[in-house]
C-alpha cells in the first residue's frame, strides 16, 4: 500500500451514467507523487470518462475525488486546472486561428498594468516550453499552419504551462513521430523527478517499458486489476482487458428466430463475392504516421458480415473511407465489385456501384441536423424524388416512408427536425437513407456508438436481417463483444496494417486483442 502522503489524487467509488449507458460503476484509483499510472482497457472501457471527471469536464453521479486527502469537486475544467489537475485530451482542442502561445495560455494570459495581454511575456513563456518540448516552431505561428504531431505537442505544452501537480495524458503519442515520442518521454521523466503524478492512457504496450510505474486495467466501466508494472506481463494484461462473455443478452435477443446466421453450428455460407480489396493503402498526408492504411487485402461475400476491429489509430475509419472513394486522390491498390475492377473518383461513384457508408460521426458526417427526417432520409437518393428537376415533397415522402417505417424510426412526423430525435433514431434514419439507395454492400462505422441498449438491439437485428437478404456488410466497432457476436469473420487492424483474420470459431477475445495491440500484432496465442 502506498504511503498516504504520496497520494496526490484519488477517486473513490466513482460512478457515471449517460442515457442508456453506465459508463463508470464504482471506480477507484490512486495517482501517486512522482509516479506514472498507466490506465489500460479496450475502447469503451470507461477510461476517458473517468479522466474527464478528474479534470472537471463533467461531475460524477456518485463517489468522491480527493486531492492530497481533501475531498474536492470541480464544476468546470478551469477549476480543476486551478487546483493543479491538467489534461491533454485524445482529441485536439486547439483554436486554429490563434497562435501557439495564445493557445498555450488561453484564459491565463499574462497581463500588463493596463490589463492588456502582455504579448512579450506571453511569447517568451511559450518559447521556454517549446524549447523543453524540442518543438522548433515560433510562439507566434498559427496552429492551423502546424502539422498534427506539432499540434499535439502544443496541447502537451499547454498542460505544462499550468504547472499541474497531476497531469493526465490521453493517447498523447497517437500523432507523434518517433523523435517527438522520445522528447515526450524525457519530459515525463523530468516531471516525475519534480513530484508530478501522471495518468497515461495508451494502447501501446511498448511505451510502458520506458515510463510506467503502476497499471490499472478497466473493463466495462469497472476496475478489474491494479498492480505495479513490474509485476505484470503482457498476457496478464490482455486477459484482464478481454476477460468477459462475448455474447450479451441484448445481442442474443436481437437475433432473428431460427439458426443464428453465421453461428458455429450453422451451415457455412457459400456465396458470391461482392467486394475484394487488394493492397489498399492510404498515405498519412502529414499526420503522425506515414501510412494510415497499409497494404490491406480482404474479400466480402454475399450474406456475410465482416467485422473489423482495432484500437485507437488502427486505420479502420480510413479504410472504409478509402473504399468509399473519399480519398481517391491518395489511395493506391485495387478494388473489385462483383469481380469487376472499379475506380471511384468520389463517393458518388461508390454509391452508383452499390456501396453505402454509415459514418462514425453521424452528426458531423451522416446528417444535416437542421433538416427534417424526410430530407435526411432522401439525401442519398434525390434523383428518385424529382419531378421536373425539382424535389417533389409528395414523391419524396412516398419514396422514403417505407424505409423509415422499416427501421421503426420514432418521430412525431417526417417533417420533424432530425436534431430533435434521439441518437438511436438518428442512426436509424442514416440506415434508412442508405437502404433507400438499394446497396449491395453496406459499410457501417461504429453503428451503435452512443445509443441506448434498446436501439442497439434493434440495429443488431437489422444487421442480421440485411445479411440474410444477401447484402454484404463490413462492421467496424470498438466494442469487441459486438464484433465477435455480429461477424462471420473478424479482420484485425493495428496502426494501419491488417494483422490477423479469424473465422467466427477462431475469434476469441484474447486472440483478437493480441493482434490489435501494437507490440503484440500478429502474435496469436
Amino acid at each position: 500500500m502506498p504511503d498516504a502522503a504520496d497520494i496526490l489524487l484519488a477517486a473513490e467509488g466513482v460512478s457515471k451514467s449517460f442515457p442508456g449507458v453506465r459508463a463508470l460503476d464504482g471506480v477507484s484509483l490512486q495517482v501517486r507523487r512522482g509516479r506514472l499510472l498507466a490506465l489500460l482497457g479496450e475502447n469503451g472501457a470507461g477510461k476517458s470518462t473517468l479522466m474527464n471527471i478528474l479534470a472537471g469536464v463533467f461531475p460524477p453521479d456518485a463517489g468522491t475525488l480527493r486531492l492530497e486527502g481533501r475531498a474536492v469537486s470541480f464544476p468546470h475544467p478551469r477549476a480543476a486546472l486551478a487546483a493543479g489537475i491538467g489534461i491533454v485530451f485524445q482529441e485536439l482542442n486547439l483554436i486554429p486561428h490563434l497562435s501557439v502561445a495564445e493557445n498555450m495560455f488561453l484564459g491565463r494570459e499574462p497581463r500588463t498594468r493596463a490589463g492588456l495581454i502582455d504579448y512579450r511575456r506571453l511569447n517568451a513563456d511559450a518559447a521556454g516550453i517549446l524549447s523543453r518540448l524540442d518543438l522548433a516552431v515560433a510562439p507566434q505561428a498559427l496552429i492551423a499552419d502546424l502539422r498534427v504531431g506539432q499540434q499535439q505537442l502544443v496541447e502537451i505544452g499547454r498542460a505544462l504551462s499550468a504547472d499541474a501537480r497531476v497531469l493526465i495524458l490521453d493517447e498523447p503519442t497517437s500523432s507523434l513521430s518517433s523523435h517527438e515520442v522520445t522528447v515526450l518521454f524525457g519530459v515525463i521523466a523530468e516531471l516525475k523527478k519534480r513530484g508530478v503524478g501522471l495518468v497515461y492512457i495508451t494502447h501501446k504496450f511498448e511505451e510502458l517499458v520506458h515510463i510506467c510505474d503502476e497499471v490499472t486495467v478497466m473493463r466495462d466501466g469497472r476496475v478489474v486489476g491494479a498492480a505495479p508494472f513490474s509485476e505484470l506481463n503482457r498476457d496478464t494484461i490482455v486477459r484482464m482487458m478481454a476477460g468477459r462473455e462475448t455474447i450479451g443478452a441484448a445481442v442474443v435477443d436481437a437475433r432473428i428466430s431460427g439458426v443464428p446466421r453465421g453461428s458455429t453450428t450453422a451451415v457455412p455460407i457459400v456465396s458470391t463475392e461482392l467486394l475484394r480489396a487488394e493492397g489498399v493503402s492510404l498515405p498519412g498526408a502529414g499526420a503522425g504516421r506515414a501510412m494510415l492504411v497499409e497494404n490491406v487485402s480482404f474479400t466480402l461475400r454475399q450474406g456475410e458480415v465482416l467485422g473489423v476491429f482495432g484500437l485507437v489509430g488502427a486505420g479502420r475509419t480510413e479504410l472504409l473511407e478509402t473504399l468509399f472513394g473519399v480519398h481517391a486522390d491518395r489511395m493506391t491498390g485495387r478494388v473489385f465489385v462483383a469481380g469487376q475492377p472499379v475506380t471511384f473518383t468520389e463517393p458518388a461513384d461508390a454509391i452508383a456501384a452499390g456501396l453505402a457508408l454509415a459514418p462514425e460521426d453521424r452528426k458531423r458526417d451522416g446528417l444535416v441536423l437542421s433538416m427534417s427526417v424526410v430530407a435526411n432520409a432522401s439525401l442519398a437518393s434525390l434523383d428518385r424524388t424529382l419531378r421536373g428537376g425539382f424535389i417533389s415533397e409528395t414523391r419524396e415522402a412516398g419514396y422514403v416512408t417505407p424505409y423509415v417505417e422499416r427501421f421503426r424510426v420514432k418521430t412525431p412526423s417526417l417533417t420533424e427536425a432530425i436534431v430533435n430525435l434521439s441518437g438511436g433514431n438518428q442512426q436509424k434514419v442514416i440506415l434508412a437513407k442508405w437502404l433507400a439507395t438499394g446497396p449491395k454492400i453496406l459499410l457501417l462505422d461504429e453503428p451503435t456508438r452512443g445509443i441506448d441498449v434498446n436501439a442497439k438491439r434493434e440495429i443488431y437485428a437489422f444487421i442480421d436481417e440485411l445479411a440474410r437478404l444477401g447484402l454484404g456488410l463490413i462492421v467496424v466497432s470498438s466494442e469487441l463483444p459486438e464484433v465477435l457476436t455480429l461477424a462471420d469473420r473478424v479482420m484485425v487492424m493495428c496502426e494501419g496494417r491488417q494483422t490477423a483474420e479469424f473465422s467466427r470459431a477462431e475469434a476469441t477475445p484474447e486472440r483478437v486483442l493480441h493482434a490489435a495491440l501494437p507490440d503484440l500484432a500478429g502474435v496469436v496465442p
